[in-house]
């Protein structure tokens, strides 16, 4: 299993190898910067691929470029209201989802493309103006993650922009596929 698998019933230790893995993939890079240009960036990676291109999975198992941009636009709900939350309570919980069991109970493998993107631009749009007004001091604020713990938004920033770095990553490697297939 790899370490960006991300059930919900995995372990401590999993937890652990996943953030440290998702902080690797961001390194030095400013959260902020890749936060606000992943969704030009995604738009980039789908253009000009028809519907059968969008649909293919990288390969058996994985997922097509729909599912990636799909997950993408329900992880910044998730995000949203997890940002939410820790802002506005204390130390709230935060519970955790199988990414897996979404795309498929969800059909994100039928989802329109376009729709997806739309929600996630403006999603990540209002996710973004919230941080623009939290000062440092809310930066600090921690709510309890379910299976990785205490997380500030600070903390959570730098996930997310991993995170996308993470799907900017797969959205490449599935247009490659594409081109040549």
């Amino acid at each position: 299993m790899s370490a960006f698998t991300n059930p919900v019933s995995r372990s401590v230790d999993q937890a652990r190898a996943y953030t440290a893995a998702i902080l690797d993939l961001l390194g030095d890079r400013d959260p902020l910067e890749v936060l606000r240009g992943t969704p030009d960036s995604v738009r980039t990676s789908i253009a000009g691929l028809g519907d059968e291109q969008l649909s293919r999975p990288e390969a058996a198992g994985k997922w097509s470029m729909r599912q990636v941009v799909r997950h993408l636009a329900d992880s910044e709900i998730v995000w949203g209201y997890r940002l939410r939350l820790v802002l506005a309570q204390d130390r709230p919980p935060l519970t955790g989802y199988d990414q897996d069991l979404w795309a498929s109970r969800l059909d994100y493998a039928h989802a329109p493309i376009a729709d997806a993107l739309e929600e996630f631009a403006a999603l990540r749009r209002s996710n973004l103006r919230l941080l623009s007004i939290a000062t440092p001091e809310d930066l600090q604020r921690v709510g309890m993650h379910a299976e990785r713990g205490e997380e500030s938004v600070g903390h959570m920033v730098r996930m997310y922009a991993g995170h996308d770095v993470l799907h900017l990553r797969q959205l490449a490697r599935i247009r490659n596929g594409a081109a040549s297939g």
